[in-house]
């Protein structure tokens, strides 16, 4: 996974585009794989852990009712995370992670292994990405995804 990351930061470097990340179920580790690697500061800009409703709200400016709505872990909650962390970090793209990783937190509707990704870029368009991993462990999940919020960033930077 290494070696994607460096040459997602040699694409993003390409074009002169700074990223930021806004994790919650990941806890960080899309931002502390790309910062692996050294010489990374030019490209990534910030990294948010917004574990919390009440960070998502705070440090990204995720409205609580929105969140209260539909909760953490939806589409609509990966897109504001996304688009909350490109406008205050001033960066060309962002990804967002929320997810269920487990072993708790799961109810009928959203089970363990449902992670949203949002990915947010300065032209003004916000994706987003559901995947349903399944109930592989709490480090599998959080795994596979970095792998995917990679990805997602990879389309983006190759697009």
């Amino acid at each position: 996974m290494l070696e994607r990351a460096e040459a997602l930061l040699a694409a993003c470097r390409s074009k002169g585009w700074r990223l930021a990340t806004a994790e919650s179920c990941t806890g960080g580790l899309v931002a502390g794989l790309l910062t692996e690697i050294a010489g990374s500061s030019d490209v990534v800009e910030c990294g948010y852990v917004t574990y919390s409703n009440e960070a998502k709200a705070s440090m990204l400016g995720v409205d609580p009712a929105l969140i209260s709505a539909k909760g953490a872990v939806s589409e609509e909650v990966a897109r504001a995370m996304a688009a909350g962390a490109l406008a205050r970090s001033g960066v060309d793209i962002a990804v967002s992670i929320t997810g269920i990783a487990g072993p708790g937190g799961a109810t009928a509707t959203k089970p363990v292994g449902l992670v949203h990704f949002g990915l947010a870029t300065r032209d003004g368009t916000v994706r987003h990405l559901e995947r349903r991993y399944g109930d592989l462990g709490r480090a599998a999940v959080r795994a596979a995804a970095v792998g995917d919020a990679l990805r997602l960033l990879e389309e983006a930077a190759a697009g």
